[in-house]
């Protein structure tokens, strides 16, 4: 049970519309969405990475703007000042990586991360934090895949493709972090208005 993509985008653009009711912070979450999708939002760490240009794990305020606008995220000069104030909260000129990761993830209550933790608890078997092919045994079935069903692919590449969908790197390792889990459902949440829709598309999608 996935969100509609069409419905995601639709919600976003009337949010951005509600200009008065949403923070600068709201406002580029959603423009990344319409921007890039799902991936804008679950990218959101390697994100930093590459606005990082000295790579001291800070984003000075020039760093902030020059990466934001090479991205094509549309923006005013206006916006991207109170976008970098607002993440900016103790006010030092520049972006730590957990500022900025806690800013832009989205907002996600307690109810629903603790079914997205129960949801990789369940996936990583051995509880080393990472989940790998091995550990879909018996929660993901791949029978179904149309690529599979075609012959096209072997169930070992239907679990390397749906490890990937949650990768927050360039190219999939075939391993999938809490980190990167979490950063996908950050993406998904902000697309769900009611806290029970989303527990029954958790507990559907991963029997909880």
């Amino acid at each position: 049970m996935e969100p509609n993509p069409a419905v995601m985008k639709q919600k976003c653009q009337q949010e951005i519309a509600n200009s008065s009711t949403n923070s600068p912070v709201d406002r580029f979450r959603y423009k990344l969405f319409l921007h890039s999708g799902e991936a804008g939002i679950k990218g959101i760490g390697r994100m930093f990475k590459i606005l990082d240009d000295d790579g001291n794990r800070k984003l000075s305020k020039e760093e902030f703007k020059k990466g934001i606008t090479e991205r094509r995220v549309n923006l005013t000069p206006a916006e991207l000042e109170a976008l970098f104030a607002e993440i900016d909260k103790d006010n030092t000129g520049s972006i730590e990586y957990e500022e900025f990761l806690k800013a832009l993830r989205g907002p996600m209550n307690s109810c629903r991360l603790k079914l997205v933790e129960q949801a990789f608890n369940k996936l990583d078997k051995t509880g080393d934090g990472i989940v790998m092919g091995d550990d879909l045994e018996g929660v993901y079935n791949y029978q179904h895949h149309p690529k599979f069903v075609s012959g096209e692919w072997t169930g070992k590449q239907c679990k390397r493709a749906f490890l990937d969908s949650f990768d927050i790197k360039d190219h999939g390792d075939g391993m999938v972090t809490k980190e990167e889990f979490i950063n996908y459902y950050h993406g998904v949440s902000i697309s769900i208005d009611q806290d029970p829709y989303f527990d029954l598309m958790m507990r559907r999608a991963w029997g909880l």
